[in-house]
């Protein structure tokens, strides 16, 4: 076993059963406060090339090297470039421009609209003074140490509001001025006032910077869409979609044998999910992320954690190219361990990004030719678990159409989504469900419509 020591930073490194280098961290930075920036060079002292198991150190986790340990697993060519051609023909389509990607769309330069983003270094004075103005233990002024970094920071995902604001600021200097009356406040009136300038000038709305991300595969309930589904893309363009299941396949049966402890957990939920939710309907994958950029798309990721992804199981990134000309860049970035993967052309990183604070480095077109780079996050969706079959799926989003179309309904109005409160749990879908599948699906998913009804019996007998 070798010791790395760059700067203040310890990893001890060894060679693992398949020739693969393995590392192991001997610390974990707490890195929050780079989420929603781009990584930089200052942010990793290694860069790893080649087939390499990296774990998290020990002091949360047991001595051994198991699989809850594992920051990432990473392999060099697992792909060949008629398998990347089949995905790359299959998932191109599926991203598009998006601003729904959070912090992980990075930092913003420009207004959104007529309006300013909320600064991070805004944000951060504005949360000094609500939490009462607490003191730095080195005795320097907290204030005057936000505003010395402002530069450094990036974007809120949030834009003041500028119709508000300009009813008693001017618009482009309203911030400076919320200062000086801040700073003539005591310290409880300084802090109510901060949920003033929050609940009055700030967009509920989040905000994020533009990029081309999209999702294929399916996707499970939401308030507004209360039925599991496929995504748009897979549903309206179905037979393309199915031409990425070898890649889906592949790239299933290396997760089982890189990860077999997690793989086992969420091929469970996916045993039990039904097929027809699941990539090729034999994987174990539910959905796929998918990131393009080309000379005209930009799909590069700001540091961030994911959310919705299976937290039993684990994420399969993977990035593919046309096989003409490749980029140069794009390093997978995690500032926690300092660590940087290069991950080119039909590598496969297996990567815990639920708990592992990840983001890319700049992405550079070729020298000459057209850049293509798309990048494939497959993983099985945390609440997918939670459906029922493709069957009862179907039917609640046909009783939700219905509904909405249904001039009649009590409920019905011009703008009306043909969704309520409660609409799960009442007797008009009860009598729905049993109408069009029987009455053994309304005991299977909904047990309450009966034991209702034996209440109300055993009330009045």
């Amino acid at each position: 076993m070798e010791t790395i020591r760059i700067g203040q930073y310890e990893w001890q490194k060894s060679i693992g059963d398949e020739g693969q280098d393995v590392y192991v961290a001997n610390f974990l930075i707490d890195e929050d406060e780079v989420i929603g920036q781009y990584p930089s060079e200052e942010l990793y002292d290694i860069v790893v090339d080649k087939d390499t198991d990296f774990y998290l150190p020990s002091q949360s986790f047991s001595e051994e090297l198991t699989e809850d340990r594992v920051a990432f697993k990473f392999r060099k060519g697992t792909f060949t470039q008629s398998e990347q051609d089949g995905a790359l023909e299959g998932l191109y389509g599926a991203a598009s421009v998006s601003d729904n990607r959070g912090m992980a769309a990075g930092p913003k330069s420009e207004s959104h609209g007529n309006r300013l983003w909320v600064e991070m270094w805004q944000d951060q004075v504005l949360e000094w003074y609500a939490k009462g103005q607490p003191s730095n233990i080195d005795g320097s002024d907290p204030l005057q140490a936000i505003l010395d970094k402002r530069d450094g920071y990036g974007i809120r995902a949030s834009a003041w509001i500028r119709m508000t604001i300009e009813e008693k600021y001017e618009y482009e200097t309203f911030f400076q001025e919320m200062m000086k009356e801040l700073a003539g406040m005591g310290v409880l009136e300084a802090s109510d006032h901060v949920k003033f300038i929050y609940d009055n000038y700030v967009s509920v709305t989040g905000y994020a910077s533009q990029i081309w991300s999209g999702i294929a595969g399916f996707y499970d309930r939401y308030p507004r869409i209360p039925f599991g589904r496929p995504t748009a893309y897979t549903e309206n363009h179905r037979e393309k979609f199915e031409k990425c299941y070898p890649f889906a396949r592949k790239l299933d049966k290396e997760f089982a044998r890189l990860m077999p402890g997690r793989y086992g957990l969420q091929k469970k939920l996916a045993d039990d999910t039904d097929r027809k939710f699941l990539i090729g309907e034999d994987t174990t994958f539910t959905t796929i992320t998918v990131n393009t950029t080309t000379n005209e798309r930009n799909a590069r990721m700001a540091c961030h954690r994911d959310a919705g992804s299976l937290n039993e199981g684990f994420s399969n990134l993977t990035v593919i190219g046309d096989g003409k000309k490749s980029w140069k860049g794009g390093y997978l970035v995690c500032p926690e361990v300092r660590v940087a993967i290069n991950v080119r052309p039909g590598d496969l990183a297996l990567v815990d990004n639920m708990r592992i604070i990840h983001g890319n480095t700049a992405i550079e077109e070729p020298d000459e030719g057209d850049l293509m780079r798309m990048s494939l996050v497959f993983y099985y969706r945390e609440n997918m678990k939670k459906l029922g079959s493709w069957d009862y799926e179907a039917l609640r989003r046909t009783y939700v159409k219905e509904r909405e179309k249904n001039q009649e309904h009590p409920l019905w109005w011009s703008r009306w989504n043909g969704v309520s409160a409660n609409m799960w749990f009442e007797d008009e879908w009860y009598d729905y469900l049993r109408n069009h599948m029987g009455e053994d699906t309304v005991k299977q998913y909904h047990p309450e419509a009966y034991e209702q009804a034996g209440s109300l019996e055993d009330f009045f007998s």
